[in-house]
């Protein structure tokens, strides 16, 4: 449900929200093996099924940076797990004359807790 809140406050942002979805292999890079549990189809799908989202990609690469600078969002929106100066990428949308935004709830669920829980850890 994190994933909702946040991408429908992101749309709260921009009049077209472009989301960026990480392939297979840079999730499972950045999660670690088991991961990621549902496909980058599947995860690109679902998330072009949320009221708000214009445009779902999936990008190679682990971070968004590349994708950012050929985009060139007006807005960047990151999660309340950052600030806006921490961002990585703030700096590339600042060189272009963009802004970042936190946007969604509380981060105090996520995938790997529910995973964690379902195997009794």
């Amino acid at each position: 449900m994190g994933h909702v809140r946040y991408l429908q406050d992101a749309s709260r942002e921009a009049d077209v929200l472009v989301v960026g979805v990480n392939s297979d292999d840079s999730a499972r890079a950045l999660k670690g093996e088991g991961r990621p549990v549902t496909g980058g189809s599947e995860r690109a799908e679902l998330v072009s099924a949320i009221r708000g989202v214009s445009y779902v990609t999936i990008f190679r690469d682990s971070s968004p940076a590349r994708l950012i600078a050929v985009i060139k969002p007006d807005v960047h929106c990151k999660g309340t797990d950052y600030t806006p100066e921490t961002v990585p990428e703030r700096e590339i949308v600042l060189a272009y004359g963009g802004r970042v935004a936190i946007v969604g709830d509380p981060k105090d669920h996520s995938t790997t807790s529910i995973l964690e829980k379902m195997r009794g850890q």
